[in-house]
């Protein structure tokens, strides 16, 4: 009876020891943010921007040169869209998008008053950012992506505005950890939440780069 009962142990513990591992969870559900208005514009030019976001280094990071042509989609007051000109200029152009009027008559008068050129200020859609087809070399989206209501299609006409090199640099708050724990959940996004819907819409993860203070740093492009 005891040698019964040892084999029927070590039955059970083989069978659990080969038995599959669960299916991780699937990452929560991202519930869309509302879009800022141009009533909390000031936020967008906040004093100590430039030391949290550190414009330069993400230049660095996507190769930025003369002669690129870029979105900054979500550009709100054009904070990004300004200071990425100067880093295609003489050549390059910046397409500064937003589905607000109101952002975009902002990013003109900030664009006229600080002297910059090559900045196209383009009125797209919750589903269509109106950007040149196969035209981008780059497309970055800093903190906007989270707000998107209607993300399918606008990925696909993401995708179709890219040049066939052509790659998006999205840069939201981190979700994980406590480094963005002052900005609201509904604001801040995991990279599996990203993944989720970035994979299904055709697109992979090219690099993700997290020497950003607060903020997750992807680089995704179509898949080939």
């Amino acid at each position: 009876m005891k040698l019964l009962l040892l084999g029927l142990a070590w039955a059970l513990v083989t069978l659990a020891a080969s038995a599959p591992a669960p299916a991780p969870a699937p990452p929560p559900a991202r519930k869309p943010a509302n879009v800022i208005t141009a009533g909390g514009a000031s936020w967008l030019e906040r004093e100590g921007r430039e030391e949290e976001q550190r414009p330069a280094e993400i230049f660095r990071a996507m190769g930025l040169k003369d002669g690129d042509v870029v979105a900054d989609l979500g550009c709100g007051t054009g904070w990004f869209a300004r200071r990425m000109a100067r880093v295609v200029a003489p050549r390059g152009t910046v397409y500064a998008e937003d589905i607000q009027p109101e952002m975009l008559e902002l990013l003109e008068q900030h664009v006229a008053a600080e002297g910059v050129k090559g900045v196209v200020a383009v009125l797209g859609t919750e589903t269509d950012p109106k950007l040149p087809a196969a035209g981008l070399d780059w497309i970055l989206m800093v903190d906007v992506y989270h707000e998107f209501q209607k993300p399918g299609p606008m990925l696909e006409a993401i995708r179709r505005s890219l040049k066939p090199t052509g790659k998006v640099a999205l840069i939201e708050y981190r979700l994980e950890g406590t480094t963005a724990s002052h900005i609201r959940t509904e604001h801040r996004m995991s990279v599996e939440q990203v993944l989720a819907e970035w994979r299904p819409a055709g697109f992979r993860l090219a690099k993700q780069l997290e020497f950003l203070p607060t903020q997750h740093f992807l680089i995704l492009e179509p898949g080939r």
